[in-house]
């Protein structure tokens, strides 16, 4: 063999060998992951209170994370007896703390510092501060009072700060973070009595971070017992309200099932369920966000029970009434008294199911279970990775001193085997291309210009695709799916755009014979304005190529499991393999390969998703419709929302900016043989934007009814809707 033929079969042997390697790192992942999101199990159970023996458990405590330790802190219960035993409800002040060991375990301790009050039932938010409490009651009074539990890392000591005192005493409310706003709903204000429609708002920095601001209260009933939690409804963080018992002011009282939202931006509620059409019944439970729009409830009480408790209670006192009055009611009145009982001694407690509600979608669904009963009237708090739920009532009267970890499983579900091979044969089919069109280079013009061999339909589609981005085809059916097709203009300022580029750029460029934009600005002006511009779009599509390559790395990272980062060098590595090897002429065949994929996945993806839901594309319409979801152009004159000015104005620029100086487009412009080609190629472009726009944005209000028909479907620790 030649010296040259050597030299061929070595680079040919390499490039192999390159590409195998990255099919193999595709491959040897855990690809058949298939678990549960959640996983759970238990911390050492809550030491005894100072001056008792055994720990039965406590509720209401004051629970939140300071400087990584967890803290529980104060709550009540019946350490001797049951409350219709004759029990008395004792409320504590001890500071416990659970530390996390160098070998990875963890210890309990009790802070040799005091709570200012014997208390409970009232709100914790950790802060830069400490775990700041705020409100609850006595076993007399309710309190108004806030102070912070600082932990102090280097003595292994708790020290208590004064707080700013919430507006009225207030207990049993619902409480929850959003971003540096603590929002406080609903509550008993006088000990014993009615529910309030209180609400109330926090700020941990500036200049109203000292006092408490009094806000307009949501459109329902006043309550207590409610579930407070913050998370994004898909556009800004929010403060959900759900649930609850509306107390009267003679002791009556009903279960809520409805649902609200407060939006600090807007500064507007919103009626989420009014309880009639769909109940969400989560009484004195507890939840935690997750992901980009979930909320997790790992407990609560439907209040079934304690409304036929309500009635056996009511029967009782009316009996009672009567027997002082002389009827002769005392056996009613004893079977009453016994059926009473029977029914707290038997109750089977608060329900092992664990509840999800997407924002979004507002479905509120059965997500998981657990093992034992769930535990309400406490906390859920955040520790590292996981959920801690400590302590709580189990049944009425009866507290558990079990600390629940829930464990998330970000990688519960994974592709197989077979996915994992079409994804790498994908890869190496367009590495493939690069080797081929690389025999093809003779000169400048070919790596450049692709030689002018370029079909305009080629170019067209290529120029599509160097458009069809992972911007659009993650990021446009996340923006619809969380919101409506409010940008659904931006895309149609391109026929605005392509008589400028058609009539006015392309010729322009066509005569100057160049190989790059930039080369103009050389003749035009000099050297050190070539280089300018070039190394403003290189910074621009650094920036840009960034977001594109995150994009489906995030979709990789989800399905394989591979570290994010991996997944980004892979598809650079092979990016650059074809480009480098192949010219522009690779490129742009590559390009074609990628649309077809890109559209024909996007129409497969609707298909499926069409027969999978009753009443198909008219039964997603409607739901649709009915949800907000069309809304298309927005008339407001405003610049800082979606409007169809600012869509206008905004797309017509930036696709001027793109099609008539971007070297990504203007190179494609020169790779065809005529003038009238490349005029071609950019009406293609134009063309395809229609069908493409429509069906990407029509694949988000898709996924937006599908995951409204099965909620359970939609992975939960998603971190962003893309």
């Amino acid at each position: 063999m030649t010296k040259k033929v050597l030299l061929r079969k070595k680079y040919n042997d390499q490039y192999w060998r390159l590409l195998l390697s990255i099919l193999f790192c595709l491959i040897y992942v855990n690809a058949n992951s298939q678990g549960k999101y959640f996983g759970y199990s238990y911390l050492p159970v809550l030491p005894p209170n100072n001056g008792q023996i055994i720990q039965p458990g406590l509720a209401g405590t004051y629970t939140g994370i300071d400087d990584d330790v967890l803290i529980v802190a104060g709550g009540a219960n019946f350490p001797d007896k049951l409350p219709w035993e004759g029990g008395i409800k004792t409320y504590y002040d001890d500071i416990f703390i659970l530390k996390k060991k160098a070998n990875d375990t963890v210890q309990w301790e009790i802070a040799s510092t005091k709570m200012p009050y014997s208390a409970g039932y009232g709100g914790a938010i950790s802060t830069i501060k400490g775990l700041l409490c705020f409100g609850g009651n006595t076993s007399n009074t309710t309190i108004s009072n806030s102070w912070f539990i600082d932990y102090i890392p280097e003595t292994g000591k708790v020290e208590i700060n004064q707080g700013p005192d919430l507006p009225i005493p207030l207990t049993n409310f619902a409480f929850a973070q959003v971003d540096n706003t603590i929002y406080v709903a609903g509550g008993i204000s006088d000990f014993g009595g009615a529910s309030t429609s209180s609400f109330y708002r926090l700020s941990l920095e500036g200049d109203r971070a000292n006092h408490w601001e009094i806000l307009p209260s949501w459109d329902g009933d006043p309550r207590a017992f409610s579930v407070g939690v913050g998370q994004s409804n898909g556009l800004d963080n929010c403060f959900y309200l759900f649930s609850g018992r509306n107390i009267g002011p003679q002791g009556d009282w009903k279960v809520l099932g409805d649902a609200h939202v407060y939006n600090p931006s807007t500064k507007k509620w919103e009626i989420i369920s009014d309880g009639a059409d769909k109940e969400i019944k989560v009484m004195a439970g507890t939840a935690f966000p997750l992901g980009a729009s979930t909320i997790i409830f790992p407990s609560g009480s439907d209040g079934n029970l304690a409304i036929e408790e309500m009635g056996i209670r009511k029967r009782i006192e009316h009996l009672e009434s009567r027997l002082l009055s002389g009827d002769d009611v005392g056996t009613m009145l004893q079977l009453s008294k016994t059926k009473l009982t029977d029914l707290l001694n038997d109750h089977p407690g608060f329900g092992n199911k664990i509840y999800g509600f997407n924002t979004i979608s507002h479905e509120f669904y059965e997500f998981d279970e657990l093992s034992q009963t769930g535990q309400v009237t406490t906390t859920a708090v955040t520790w590292g990775r996981d959920i801690v739920v400590p302590t709580g009532e189990i049944r009425p009267g009866v507290r558990t001193p079990k600390i629940l970890k829930i464990m998330i499983n970000k990688d519960a579900k994974h592709l197989g085997i077979v996915d994992m091979l079409v994804i790498g044969l994908y890869f190496l089919t367009l590495a493939w291309m690069g080797y081929f069109f690389s025999k093809r280079q003779k000169s400048t013009e070919d790596y450049f210009k692709g030689g002018g061999r370029i079909p305009w339909w080629a170019a067209g589609l290529s120029i599509f695709g160097t458009a069809l981005s992972a911007i659009t085809f993650m990021a446009v059916p996340a923006k619809t799916f969380a919101t409506d097709w409010s940008y659904f203009m931006l895309n149609m300022t391109i026929f605005l755009v392509a008589p400028i580029i058609v009539f006015w750029f392309i010729p322009f460029f066509r005569r100057l014979n160049v190989t790059t934009a930039y080369e103009f600005l050389e003749s035009r002006f000099n050297l050190t304005i070539r280089l300018l511009g070039s190394l403003s779009f290189i910074l621009f599509q650094i920036g840009r190529m960034g977001v594109v390559m995150f994009l489906p790395s995030i979709a990789l990272n989800v399905v394989t499991g591979i570290d994010i980062y991996v997944c980004i060098f892979l598809m650079g590595v092979v990016s650059m393999i074809y480009t480098i090897y192949g010219g522009i002429e690779a490129v742009i065949w590559t390009d074609v390969v990628q649309v077809i994929v890109l559209l024909g996945g996007a129409i497969l993806s609707l298909v499926l998703i069409v027969i999978s839901i009753d009443g198909g594309i008219s039964g997603i319409l409607e739901m649709a419709t009915a949800n907000d979801k069309f809304n298309l152009i927005d008339l407001k004159l405003s610049l800082k929302q979606p409007t169809v000015w600012v869509m206008l104005l905004g797309g017509v620029f930036a696709n001027i900016t793109t099609y008539g100086s971007d070297q990504t487009m203007v190179q494609r412009y020169l790779t065809t043989k005529t003038q009238k080609e490349a005029q071609k190629s950019v009406w293609t472009n134009a063309i395809l934007t229609i069908p493409a726009t429509l069906i990407f944005f029509f694949a988000g209000t898709t996924l937006f009814a599908f995951f409204k028909n099965y909620p359970n479907q939609l992975n939960p620790t998603f971190e962003n809707n893309d």
